[in-house]
């Protein structure tokens, strides 16, 4: 079995086939990356999951509670099952993903507190506090990552929360992912919104252990 695994490695790789890329769908834009990989059956990544999950709900959940926040928005809820472990009194979820938005549906059917919608231009709604959790640095394309920084900054009222990478850095062996510096657009776009907070990853990728993040939370609030 062995060998013949061996061989066929060897096969896809005279053919030019990685292993990505049969791991994962083919990338053609950041909306169509996500809507194929929910399609096939694969959830929101690492990040929503075990205990990088468990250490962003607790992060948000302080927060919420502390500042009386009682509406979130969050823009790009994915499969939702990072939602699972918050505490918002009322929630609405945006996605650019169809398969995305039906699996939340489905997994909160009985909640009338956590609604989800399909992310197609500026919403109507805004909420006290907007979230982006492990979107930023899965924004390709400079178009879609300068419309969402003003979709997620416009439709919040006090606060916005963001837990990114915040540096430039972009391999091709790995279309969906463009880690970018974010920052300084965010204060040359958004004069009116100060950085208040910022909380390192307790799991950095620098550890070298499984389970890491190249995140860090960045919380900003509306100045008068």
């Amino acid at each position: 079995m062995k060998t013949l695994k061996r061989a066929i490695k060897r096969t896809l790789n005279l053919l030019g086939i990685s292993a990505f890329n049969r791991r994962e769908p083919s990338f053609t834009s950041s909306s169509a990356y996500w809507e194929s990989r929910y399609r096939a059956g694969k959830d929101s990544g690492i990040g929503s999951y075990g205990r990088l999950a468990v250490f962003k709900a607790r992060v948000i959940n302080e927060f919420v509670t502390e500042r009386g926040i009682r509406s979130v928005i969050e823009l790009g809820c994915g499969d939702g099952n990072q939602l699972k472990l918050a505490n918002y009194e009322t929630y609405l979820g945006f996605d650019v993903s169809p398969e995305a938005i039906r699996r939340c549906t489905s997994s909160f059917s009985n909640s009338d507190s956590y609604r989800f919608k399909l992310l197609t231009g500026m919403p109507e709604e805004r909420a006290e506090l907007t979230l982006s959790l492990d979107v930023i640095f899965h924004l390709v394309e400079d178009h879609v990552f300068e419309s969402y920084l003003s979709l997620l900054f416009g439709c919040s009222e006090r606060y916005v929360i963001i837990y990114s990478s915040n540096f430039d850095r972009f391999n091709p062996a790995v279309p969906h992912v463009r880690h970018r510096e974010f920052l300084p657009r965010v204060a040359e776009a958004f004069p009116s919104w100060k950085l208040i907070i910022t909380i390192p990853s307790i799991y950095p990728r620098s550890s070298g252990e499984a389970d890491t993040s190249y995140g860090d939370f960045y919380f900003f609030e509306k100045q008068a």
